[in-house]
């Protein structure tokens, strides 16, 4: 056997990650927002692309012949203000002239009627000074102003191009800003306002102190003792509660502001880890008092804000816009995309035609190549896009019709291989498509990935049960437990398996805290303390 090298031709298939894909791939996974901006950035760099205009509805009555009995133009005549109103145009000159007097002083009685019956009173009344003066809107001669006369005059009769309602609408207030502003008036020495400049900067939205004042005053070159003391007169600031470094700090300069801080509210907020596992035989040792001022120290404090900075500058919450609409119709679900999500771009041929004969030189012709080829491959995977999304989310209502129609309890098993062989799809496909994108239906906006759960046998081998009506299920019997029946885990699991449901008490034990529900030891603490307050 020899080693010699040697040329042989072969033949095979691999699939290679080209641009196109990728970029059909990227834009599969965008959310509707992320997708309008990235077609927002290709319509800046690709000069072949172009947005879709709608082409704008005739309104009716525009359109030639419309509302006229066998397609009749609209005269000149139609645009007398005297035709048509009660009177005949025939007639020599002096009666025409006559009849439109007639029919003006018509015009201007019923105006001034009109006016009177709305006021509730005379002219004379509304113009006491000028009684002479003619009703408004009309000139002085009775005639009826044209529509230009007042075409210009804004609200309040001034005729300003410049007026914008905008501007007297006031920027919202950050707490920093806040904060700031009664920095200025409480302190004035420019060594501890620049100190209390650094502290405010420090606080986060929540209004805590997160840095330490050490190092606060290592930076600054401050002594920590005047660190300190500026940061005393910041906590004094409001909202009560601002610059506290930890949550007790928080309450308690809450309690101090009410002057509610007594030697036994402080032994409570030394210990809030025993409130929060609702240890209340600990606490009234620890505290030295009876259930009855206990149960007074604990509503006192749920009255506080934990987070006082909330109150300023919140950002701006971005509503949740759906991708795909579900609407039920008397045979079964009808499922659309929502069109004002779905970005619409053209290919200007046109305009590539034009360019492509002016071109000089090789490189200006590939770089037009290079954006026809880019703006094709756009509109194509905008369109896959949006037919893929439509098809994985029918396929969904399909399997999830029972939801739709009783609720939540009935929300069956799915998985992504599920609706994957459904559609003749992968499954990385389906999992890009249902990640970030939403579905309006009856029973609210929810997630795609929302109808995707893991299943639950039954314990009488019947149909598996998902996991999120499971957790649905669990929520609704501890919702509805009373004081003197708090349900235990193992309570619940053997109710869930009365009702057919085969399920593990860790399992229940882990639904039960995805869901920041306390352990029934806590919940009858709990209910018991809501009965002493009582």
């Amino acid at each position: 056997m020899s080693l010699s090298p040697r040329l042989e031709f072969r033949q095979t298939q691999s699939l290679v990650m080209t641009p196109q894909l990728m970029q059909a791939i990227k834009l599969l996974q965008l959310s509707n927002l992320d997708l309008v901006a990235y077609v927002e950035a290709e319509l800046e760099r690709n000069p072949l692309l172009e947005r879709q205009v709608e082409p704008e509805g005739e309104r009716p009555g525009e359109a030639e012949g419309e509302g006229r009995e066998g397609g009749e133009r609209v005269t000149d005549a139609d645009l007398d203000p005297r035709a048509g109103h009660g009177f005949e145009a025939e007639g020599t000159g002096g009666e025409r002239e006559e009849r439109v007097s007639d029919w003006l002083e018509e015009r201007l009685d019923a105006s001034r009627s009109a006016i009177e019956d709305r006021l509730d009173t005379t002219l004379e009344n509304v113009y006491p000074d000028d009684s002479g003066r003619e009703p408004a809107g009309l000139a002085p001669s009775g005639e009826a102003p044209a529509y230009s006369e007042w075409a210009g005059v804004g609200t309040g009769g001034r005729d300003d191009d410049g007026y914008n309602l905008e501007a007297f609408v006031s920027a919202e207030t950050t707490l920093a800003d806040h904060l700031e502003g009664q920095l200025a008036l409480a302190v004035s020495d420019p060594v501890e306002r620049l100190i209390g400049q650094n502290l405010i900067d420090l606080i986060d939205e929540a209004g805590y102190l997160s840095a330490d004042l050490a190092g606060v005053a290592e930076r600054l070159g401050a002594p920590p003792e005047t660190v300190e003391k500026v940061l005393g007169v910041v906590q004094s600031f409001d909202p009560p509660g601002i610059g506290a470094r930890s949550l007790a700090e928080c309450l308690a300069i809450q309690l101090k502001e009410r002057n509610r801080y007594d030697p036994c509210m402080a032994a409570l907020l030394g210990h809030l880890e025993l409130l929060a596992r609702r240890e209340f035989t600990t606490l009234k040792r620890v505290c030295g008092v009876d259930d009855e001022d206990l149960a007074e120290m604990v509503g006192e404090i749920r009255r506080l804000n934990p987070k006082p900075g909330l109150a300023f500058g919140s950002g701006i919450i971005q509503p949740i816009v759906p991708d795909v609409f579900v609407r039920g119709t008397p045979d079964n679900w009808l499922v659309e995309l929502n069109a004002d999500t779905l970005p619409r771009v053209l290919v200007n041929q046109a305009y590539y035609s034009r360019v492509q004969k002016t071109t000089r030189n090789e490189r200006e012709k590939a770089f037009l190549s290079d954006c026809m080829q880019t703006a094709t491959w756009l509109t194509r995977s905008l369109d896959q896009r949006a037919r893929t999304i439509l098809k994985v989310a029918t396929e969904i209502v399909r399997q999830q019709d029972a939801f739709l129609t009783l609720g939540v309890q009935h929300l069956r098993p799915l998985n992504l291989r599920m609706v994957a062989d459904a559609i003749g799809m992968h499954e990385s496909t389906v999992s890009r498509v249902t990640s970030n994108k939403y579905m309006a239906t009856p029973r609210g906006i929810f997630e795609m990935k929302y109808f995707f759960s893991s299943s639950i046998s039954a314990s009488d081998g019947g149909e598996a049960h998902s996991a999120e009506s499971v957790r649905f299920r669990i929520k609704q019997m501890i919702d509805a437990e009373s004081p003197d029946d708090v349900l235990s885990d193992d309570t619940l699991v053997q109710r869930l398996r009365e009702a057919g449901i085969d399920i593990a008490r860790r399992t229940v034990a882990k639904y039960r805290e995805a869901m920041r529900i306390p352990s029934s030891v806590q919940r009858r603490r709990e209910k018991q303390a809501a009965l002493s307050a009582g």
